[in-house]
């Protein structure tokens, strides 16, 4: 019998998970996919940004909402290192609240706006606040929806560039997966000193690799209830554990809390919140000074045997495959597929239905119930 993440794919959708499964395990398949598109983008994508990162006086914004911001979040330093312009992650939610901080209006911006269906009204606000206050702003967006507003709106313009990502990529599920790690892989590559697309095209083999090992211990290990889970990351997987924290938020409806955080700011307070019921998943990182320090915040945990139970995953894991030592920011999808398999697994043992948790509409796939207010009205 076929079998999709440990279940039969009609047991998925039975429970109404199958979409979510289906757009966890395919993520292998869309990096593939995405390296062939961004072969044929490459020339549009590199003329439309010219020699801007070069330039130190140019402003690069990563910016989303939720899981797209937290796509921003994981890259920026990795962006920023590399190139003399100025690189960094700001969520459309405090662009719109506290554009004064971020924006300026002598300085040449580009906004890079990740937006799996270009509908939320933040991201479209966040486009108009740039047209507003800085002129000559340009925009990239990194989308998954050719018919949202995002990609709509600046099809005809000369400061826009949409780059799309595969079609199957726009999740039919609530949770953002694959279009998730197909629109941080492909910032990285158009965005990097070179395009790495036989990096993406390795990860695609890899993952598929993780998939097939990782299945069976995830399953099991979802099966075990938990009431709250720890996420912990150095550098960018920081913001990987945010994504990760996230996912399991999302997908179980708020019944499993989860946190994220450092390893060495876990101990600055968050660590009270340890308890018998609690799950700490650690990524650890290719850089052997972040690793020590996760070294030492687990055998602590272990030796005090607070947490119910403390996990790793990576490169020489606990959950893990040998995978080369590439920067944090490339290995995260390959992480993310820990994290998205067990919280469908703590969805389904919670009986709720993975594709859509919410069934009383409380949170929505695409944001509800937001009201845009112009910046020159206050």
């Amino acid at each position: 019998m076929t079998t999709l993440l440990q279940r039969a794919p009609q047991d998925w959708r039975d429970i109404g998970g199958l979409d979510t499964a289906e757009e966890i395990a395919h993520q292998p398949a869309m990096w593939r996919e995405l390296a062939a598109g961004l072969a044929a983008e490459q020339a549009r994508v590199a003329a439309f940004l010219g020699g801007c990162l070069r330039d130190p006086r140019q402003r690069v914004i990563l910016t989303g909402a939720g899981s797209s911001a937290y796509a921003g979040d994981i890259i920026a330093d990795e962006l920023n290192a590399a190139w003399p312009a100025q690189v960094r992650a700001v969520a459309t939610t405090s662009l719109l609240t506290h554009p004064e901080l971020y924006l300026e209006a002598d300085a040449p911006t580009l906004l890079v706006s990740f937006a799996r269906s270009g509908n939320s009204p933040e991201s479209t606000a966040a486009v108009s606040l740039l047209r507003d206050l800085v002129p000559g702003a340009r925009f990239l967006n990194i989308t998954c929806n050719p018919e949202g507003q995002l990609a709509q709106q600046g099809a005809n313009d000369a400061a826009v560039c949409n780059l799309l990502m595969p079609a199957a990529s726009c999740d039919r599920g609530f949770a953002m997966t694959s279009s998730f790690t197909c629109m941080l892989l492909a910032a990285l590559s158009v965005l990097g000193r070179e395009p790495q697309l036989a990096r993406i095209e390795q990860l695609a083999a890899l993952g598929e690799e993780a998939l097939r090992a990782w299945a069976a211990p995830l399953a099991t290990l979802g099966a075990q209830p938990v009431s709250r889970v720890v996420y912990l990351g150095s550098g960018p997987l920081e913001a990987l554990a945010r994504e990760a924290a996230l996912k399991i938020l999302e997908l179980t409806g708020g019944r499993v809390l989860a946190v994220a955080n450092s390893p060495l700011g876990f101990r600055h307070g968050p660590k009270a919140m340890l308890n018998e019921e609690t799950l700490v998943v650690l990524f650890r990182s290719t850089k052997p000074l972040a690793r020590q320090y996760e070294h030492d915040l687990l055998q602590e945990l272990q030796r005090e045997k607070v947490a119910g139970r403390c996990l790793t995953v990576g490169c020489g894991a606990h959950i893990g495959i040998d995978a080369p030592a590439w920067p944090d920011a490339w290995l995260a999808p390959l992480w993310l597929l820990m994290a998205q398999q067990y919280a469908l697994h703590q969805s389904a043992l919670l009986q709720l239905r993975p594709d859509n948790p919410f069934t009383g509409g409380t949170v929505n796939r695409v944001v509800q119930g937001v009201t845009i207010y112009r910046h020159d009205d206050f």
